[in-house]
């Protein structure tokens, strides 16, 4: 949801001496979710946006908005707002008798104190010990080591194939993209991508592998990139992360 703002307004944002400043929490009662008020040099108008990931929703507005303004703003979408809220994916904590993807397939939780040994994943199950408060941790840590043997060892293979120089993985949290590619070939992407199904996940890492090569989105890295991925090609993985993605943010 967004709103452009008077002419006057715009030109004294632009000529604001003052930084933007941090972002700080926006206090609106009667609203089920958190707000966030970020100030932004570039931006020329008012925007919502509800981050899943993070289970709050996001005000951004341009240096010089009051938060009167911001308020007043949230007010009067109140209804588009709240209807995005219902339509958000509940969260979907890890948690005895939950289940959880692995590679697209569904795994159950089980939790047993008396269980020595790592988490590990027998029979469909997630099994997991140690204390109860430990679980959501512990399953977290296993999934995220699961997600960097995975990913690395593709990324690896693929970069080879095409004698790309790849100078690492790393695995995290991130809620804006999946992976990413950095000028010195530093590969990056989300953990969360070994809760998707295997050709999105080969798709990911064919994308960033084809960044090595070219740090565009042209024609020939498209080509490049489709090179690198399994059988079911790019758009089957790219439809289903757009479909997807969101709920992915919920886990945990």
């Amino acid at each position: 949801m967004v709103q452009r703002l008077p002419a006057l307004l715009r030109r004294r944002k632009r000529s604001a001496a003052r930084p933007p400043q941090p972002p700080r929490a926006l206090e609106i009662s009667g609203l089920p979710i958190p707000l966030e008020l970020r100030e932004s040099a570039r931006a020329t108008r008012m925007t919502l946006r509800v981050d899943a990931g993070r289970g709050l929703v996001q005000v951004v507005v341009p240096v010089g908005v009051s938060e009167t303004d911001a308020r007043q703003f949230v007010g009067r979408h109140d209804g588009w707002l709240r209807a995005r809220l219902a339509a958000m994916p509940p969260s979907l904590p890890f948690a005895d008798g939950a289940s959880v993807p692995y590679l697209g397939i569904e795994h159950v939780i089980r939790h047993d104190p008396a269980m020595r040994g790592p988490t590990r994943i027998e029979d469909g199950a997630l099994l997991v010990g140690g204390q109860p408060e430990h679980v959501s941790r512990r399953i977290r840590d296993f999934l995220t080591a699961e997600a960097k043997r995975e990913l690395a060892t593709r990324a690896r293979l693929k970069a080879a194939t095409i004698g790309a120089r790849l100078a690492a993985v790393t695995i995290r949290d991130t809620k804006s993209r999946w992976g990413s590619c950095s000028s010195t070939g530093r590969l990056s992407f989300s953990w969360r991508l070994i809760l998707t199904p295997e050709p999105v996940l080969d798709y990911v890492v064919g994308h960033e592998v084809a960044h090595l090569r070219e740090m565009n989105h042209s024609p020939r890295f498209w080509a490049l990139c489709a090179s690198l991925t399994a059988s079911s090609g790019v758009d089957w993985p790219r439809a289903w992360l757009k479909a997807n993605g969101t709920r992915l943010l919920r886990y945990g």
